[in-house]
């Protein structure tokens, strides 16, 4: 099963100029915990977790009412193609310790890839439970900042 049959396509993404309290009020409504930071265009820039605004906004002490997300976001973010196996993107996860992938195709942000979007299709087929079960190999993981 490819990443694309897998993914939401529903993107919630957000500015790297946006303060952080609007980002952190995108994730409150959408009950995410990570969104695609876009630049002019909407190309990517990186990527913003709650983890983000806890550690590198409230524990800095910054104000996330005029602190902007490109401050506080993960810059560099790791990428799965929309063609690639629900194997190939497991294997990325878990390579760089991510529970989210945002999704790309031709260069274009299309979609966010989650280790919940994998469990559900663990059902569904022998790859897509393989894929599953790598990403869960490592114990205690936890997202890791660029």
């Amino acid at each position: 099963m490819q990443v694309k049959d897998m993914m939401s396509s529903h993107l919630i993404t957000v500015d790297r100029e946006e303060t952080v309290a609007a980002a952190a009020r995108l994730l409150s409504r959408h009950n995410v915990g990570a969104l695609p930071v876009t630049a002019s265009g909407g190309r990517l820039v990186g990527m913003l977790t709650d983890r983000d605004i806890t550690v590198r906004c409230v524990a800095a002490n910054f104000d996330p009412n005029i602190t902007r997300v490109r401050t506080v976001m993960s810059s560099g973010a790791v990428t799965v193609n929309a063609e690639e196996s629900g194997l190939g993107a497991a294997r990325t996860m878990g390579k760089h310790r991510v529970r989210r992938l945002p999704v790309t195709q031709d260069g274009k942000l299309v979609g966010m890839l989650s280790q919940g979007d994998l469990a559900v299709c663990a059902d569904q087929g022998e790859e897509a439970a393989q894929a599953f079960r790598t990403v869960f190999e490592s114990d205690g993981m936890e997202e890791k900042q660029p």
